[in-house]
Formats: structure tokens, C-alpha cells, sequence
């Protein structure tokens, strides 16, 4: 705890500069709680809600991700959080780097004195818990956001060594919190049977929702019928089955459109830029990168994610807010925002034709757009809406609201 006017200075260090960062409170703080993340992207929109709740109770929020620029710094300082970096990298195992990040990250930590951590993702979850263990912090918690990458690909014998080696750094980390989270029962399930987390010290609490009032309802559009995948542009997210089912389509409907708004990733999984240039110059896609998602949702009729696997996709979730039927698959994180026929259709993963079966419903009969359209809105409202899971995650982390 933090006492009337103390001043703590830390070091936290990216891109291999010491950075001097001096957090002052003005008053006494209930909490002092310590976010943990590895991109400042996800930070303000994953985590927004969050922060400006604790913020909002009088707890001092320091959050923790490794890509701050000027502008997100000051985003997250209009929060009203402490914006500091850590020099986890998102991707790639060095063991000697990775040791030096999680040892400046516990004297990040030790300075600080949190009274608690919550750290997110596959890296942060692994490092921060560990550094935070090592730092004395009292309370610390980890969110599983999805099986990643490690866990999803298995086919070769590099990648069923990557995944035994990941499933090792989360066993023992995982054993080191009070408890850990996890946004649907499928990767719960998955961890409780490989051995990784304690299933007494870990709980479900579902998605982390969207703000309905800042996701509106959008006239549905059926002229021309567009087709929209927004996310990460991942081998995982089913891109390559977006742009293979739009050819199919094509063939027969040439004026339908076929949007992917997201960018190219350093996850080994990424599409790469000369197969999405080759998409985009067949006409198969449009792509306008990385930008401002709501403008495309109220141009789009159908949200579509033909992912593998998720943990609660966001973007689903605000498409379905902004009243927009959606097809995806049944699995783990995304079965869980659609019911068959009733706001969408579910399809198996990797299955190219019965997602181009699930477009051709809405070719067929454009009035699905407006009925199923509604129903996921209907949806979206019922157990969507941010405040209530805010309740559930401040709730699972021990912090009265």
C-alpha cells in the first residue's frame, strides 16, 4: 500500500533503454494493482473497461505492456492508469533474454509493491507471474485469453516440442497464483487435463464484453451483400478459408464483397503479405489493414470468423452489437456466440464449402441479414454487455465493486 504523497521511482526498460518513471499518487490509493500485457493495443482495448472501473473505485492501476508510443502512453495516462513498460517481447524464446526481462520486470515490480497482479497473455502470464512471485507480490492472477498459437498447431515434431516446452512454463506458473482465469469452460477443461493449472484455483468468467452504447445498431445491408473478417490475419483465424469460400462465391454471385480488416503478425502463423497481395489483386478481398473497425461492421452484412479456435472473440461480440448475423465455427470460444440458425450459423473448422453453404443462406435469402441480424443483438445485450462482465472479472480477482 501506498501512502499520502510517496513517489516511487522505477526503471523500466524497451528497446534496450533505461526508462526513468516516477509514479506519484495524491492521496492514498484502496489498491495498488498491477496489469501486465504484451501490447499496448490490447491494453487499451481489452482492458479499458477495467481500469477505468478500478480507477473509478480509487485504486492506483499500473499497467504493464512493452510497445508504448507517445500517443498510447497518453491514452492510457487519460484512463487514468501509470503507463510503464516491460521488456517482455511478444513472440520467440530467448532463454538469456527473456531471463534479464523477467528479472528487471521483478525489480519493476518490487518497487512498485502491488497489492496484486493480473497478467494476460501466453508471455506475461508465463514471465510476469514468475517475476511477480519473485517480487513478493501477494496476490497474483493470470487470464487465459486462448491456447495460442503452441497449442493449436501440433502436426510437426518442432511444433509438438513447442507445445510440450509451453506447456511446461505454464504448469509452473499457473501453480503460482491464487487463481487463474479463463474466458470459456473448452480451454479450462484443456488445462485442467494436461495438469497446468490447479482446477480448485480456476474459474470461467466468460467474456470481457463490449460497451453496447458505443456499438450501436447499424441498418442492415443487403445491397450488395458483404461479408466481413476482422481480426489478426492468421493461418488460425481461417483466412485462408475467408478468401477460398469468397472464390466460391464469386463464381456465382460476382457482386458480393469480401472484406478482412486486420493486419499481417509476427506470429509464425501469419499470413503472408505475397498470398494476401495475390487475394487482394484477384479481387477475392478487399483489405484496408489495420484501422477502425465500426465503419466496415455498418457496411458489412455477415460477420465472419471461421476461426480454429478462440478464447471469446471481441470483434464477434461488437459485430454482433452493431446487429450483424455471424458465421463461425463450433469450437472452443466462438460456438459460444452463436446459436444455429438463430442469429447465424455454426460450421465445422477448416471446412471450406460448408462456409461457403453458410454464405449462400444469405445470397439465397437476403431477409436472414435483418431477422438473424436482430437476434444477435437480442444476444449481445443479454451477455454481452461490459459492466456485468467487469462485475464477474473484479469479482474472480478478489476486488469488491
Amino acid at each position: 500500500m501506498v501512502d499520502k504523497n510517496e513517489t516511487i521511482g522505477t526503471a523500466s526498460w524497451m528497446n534496450g533503454h533505461a526508462v526513468t518513471a516516477r509514479i506519484e499518487r495524491g492521496q492514498a490509493s484502496k489498491l495498488t494493482i498491477a496489469l501486465i500485457g504484451n501490447q499496448a493495443f490490447g491494453l487499451m482495448n481489452f482492458r479499458g473497461a477495467l481500469i477505468r472501473r478500478l480507477v473509478g473505485q480509487g485504486h492506483t492501476v499500473v499497467a504493464l505492456v512493452p510497445d508504448y508510443t507517445p500517443a498510447t502512453r497518453a491514452t492510457i495516462r487519460d484512463m487514468g492508469a501509470i503507463p510503464l513498460d516491460h521488456g517482455i517481447s511478444r513472440t520467440g524464446l530467448n532463454p538469456w533474454i527473456d531471463g534479464r526481462a523477467i528479472w528487471k520486470l521483478r525489480a519493476t515490480l518490487k518497487q512498485i509493491a502491488p497489492d496484486l497482479v493480473l497478467a494476460y497473455t501466453v508471455k506475461p502470464v508465463v514471465y510476469g507471474i514468475f517475476a511477480a512471485r519473485l517480487a513478493g507480490v501477494k496476490r497474483r492472477y493470470a487470464l487465459i485469453e486462448g491456447l495460442g498459437h503452441a497449442f493449436i498447431h501440433a502436426g510437426t515434431i518442432k511444433q509438438r516440442l513447442l507445445q510440450g516446452f509451453v506447456s511446461a512454463l505454464y504448469g509452473f506458473a499457473l501453480h503460482l497464483t491464487d487463481r487463474t482465469l479463463f474466458l470459456n469452460a473448452d480451454d479450462r477443461a484443456e488445462f485442467s487435463r494436461r495438469g497446468l493449472v490447479p482446477e480448485e484455483r480456476s474459474q470461467v468468467v466468460g467474456t470481457i464484453g463490449v460497451a453496447l452504447d458505443e456499438w450501436s445498431v447499424a441498418p442492415p445491408v443487403v445491397e450488395p451483400i458483404t461479408f466481413l473478417f476482422i481480426g489478426r490475419l492468421l493461418y488460425e483465424k481461417g483466412v485462408a478459408e475467408f478468401a477460398a469460400a469468397a472464390e466460391m462465391i464469386r463464381a456465382d454471385f460476382p457482386s458480393a464483397r469480401f472484406a478482412m480488416v486486420g493486419d499481417l503478425d509476427s506470429n509464425p502463423s501469419s499470413l503472408q503479405r505475397e498470398t494476401l497481395e495475390d487475394w487482394v489483386s484477384r479481387g477475392l478481398v478487399e483489405w484496408p489493414g489495420h484501422t477502425d473497425v465500426r465503419p466496415w461492421i455498418a457496411h458489412a452484412s455477415v460477420f465472419v470468423l471461421p476461426s480454429y479456435r478462440e478464447g471469446f472473440p471481441r470483434a464477434t461480440q461488437e459485430a454482433m452489437a452493431m446487429g450483424r448475423p455471424v458465421i463461425t465455427t463450433d469450437v472452443a470460444g466462438c460456438r459460444e456466440t452463436v446459436l444455429d440458425r438463430v442469429n447465424g450459423f455454426l460450421i465445422p473448422p477448416r471446412d471450406v464449402h460448408a462456409l461457403a453453404k453458410a454464405m449462400r443462406h444469405f445470397l439465397d435469402e437476403p431477409a436472414l441479414i435483418a431477422s438473424m441480424g436482430a437476434k444477435s443483438r437480442d444476444l449481445a445485450e443479454k451477455h454481452f454487455d461490459v459492466d456485468m462482465a467487469t462485475n464477474r472479472l473484479l469479482d474472480a480477482i478478489d476486488v469488491p465493486r
